[in-house]
């Protein structure tokens, strides 16, 4: 609870009044107007540490999803609603800005003068946002199972239905579920266990690769997205297509709460490191985790949600439910800084402009982001080690500016 004497400390109250006080989430937000707190005073730096260039082919490959909405297309910003058009000038608008001065000061002036902004509301009991990272991930593969190429990733299986619950409830609108109709029953999909260990989608032609290891797999499904290298130098495009509708567990956080790993260690180089030390133990970790991704194949990507390309270091992931998909957004946390061996010396602070436009089944909650770092091996230790506390804001433009 935000508490002070306004008598004994006028010039503390009047920061904390500035800063809205707002208490953290006792609760996890569970609606969009949960998640975003309009803010009035004490906005961010604006400051941006990438190249005004990478922003402009976010924002440019953002507005191709917008246009393809209805122009009155309604998204939720927090407590207010504004069209798709609205959201599409707010680009543009940002845009100018940056062609017409590089000058920080300027840009935060005109930004103050012309935009609303939201602040995420954080998670349960904390009000910053914990960011992490992904990447998209290069792996051998081979089309066909031999040697050692014998773990496969699979498309979606034709009997895997998604319900859309609205159509029974206008309550549900929004949610939906997947599962499997056996005679007359709806039932859960595969787990990871069964695929994976049953082998119960073996010899029904769904393989699209087989790769060499099951870590590769594993990691593959983290992301979501990736490049197979094949054995001819091809390489092939695979992205998210749908998953089993089991809810994601942390394979870190068992590995945690096991006394398998300290926190301080924690990392997707770490789990590798101790899956390969202890090969007993890789089937029990990984299919902690239930959930399981389906893949396709694609001409080029990363695709996010939005069905346009990341762009690395400017394109983030959130909660769908949450946040406004394709939102023009500023970040604020640390990212970590690396020598010529590839080893974090330190991390330093930044803040930059992103879009969102990706989702991810361990992104839940108003006080999570996912920021997508890209494909080389700054991007792979990047993502490998993020678990860092900032600050996530949302821009709009003022009606009428």
């Amino acid at each position: 609870m935000c508490r002070f004497r306004v008598k004994s400390f006028p010039i503390l109250a009047a920061i904390l009044l500035l800063a809205g006080c707002y208490p953290a989430l006792q609760r996890e937000a569970r609606h969009p107007a949960e998640a975003l707190v309009a803010v009035r005073f004490l906005y961010p730096s604006f400051r941006d540490d990438m190249d005004f260039s990478h922003i402009a082919l976010a924002v440019e490959r953002n507005i191709q999803y917008l246009d393809r909405l209805a122009p009155d297309y309604k998204f939720r910003y927090g407590p207010h609603e504004y069209s798709a058009r609205h959201v599409r000038e707010t680009q543009l608008a940002l845009l100018d800005i940056i062609k017409e001065t590089r000058d920080p000061l300027k840009i935060a002036g005109r930004i103050r003068r012309d935009f609303a902004l939201y602040k995420a509301a954080g998670g349960r009991g904390r009000r910053h946002v914990l960011f992490t990272g992904y990447f998209e991930p290069t792996y051998e593969a081979s089309l066909v199972p031999y040697g050692a190429y014998k773990y496969p990733i699979y498309r979606q299986p034709d009997d895997l239905v998604k319900i859309d619950l609205a159509l029974f409830r206008p309550e549900f609108m929004g949610k939906s579920i997947v599962g499997k109709i056996e005679g007359n029953q709806v039932l859960p999909y595969h787990s990871r266990r069964d695929i994976e260990e049953e082998g119960v989608l073996e010899g029904k032609g769904l393989e699209i690769a087989w790769l060499k290891d099951p870590l590769d797999v594993a990691f593959l499904h983290i992301q979501g997205s990736g490049r197979l290298l094949l054995p001819d130098g091809e390489e092939l495009f695979v992205g998210y297509e749908s998953s089993n509708g089991r809810s994601y567990q942390s394979i870190g956080r068992y590995l945690i709460e096991r006394g398998l790993m300290d926190r301080e260690e924690m990392s997707m180089q770490g789990i590798r490191s101790f899956l390969k030390g202890h090969p007993q133990l890789m089937g029990e970790v990984l299919n902690y985790n239930p959930s399981y991704i389906f893949f396709r194949i694609m001409k080029d990507g990363p695709y996010g949600n939005i069905n346009v390309i990341l762009t690395p270091g400017r394109s983030v992931a959130l909660d769908s439910r949450l946040f406004p998909k394709g939102a023009l957004c500023f970040i604020s946390t640390r990212k970590p800084v690396i020598n010529g061996s590839g080893e974090i010396i330190r991390w330093e602070r930044f803040s930059r402009f992103v879009l969102n436009q990706d989702t991810g089944g361990a992104i839940r909650g108003a006080g999570r982001a996912d920021l997508f770092w890209g494909s080389d091996e700054y991007a792979q230790i990047a993502a490998g080690h993020m678990k860092e506390e900032g600050d996530l804001y949302v821009l709009i433009k003022k009606p009428g500016r």
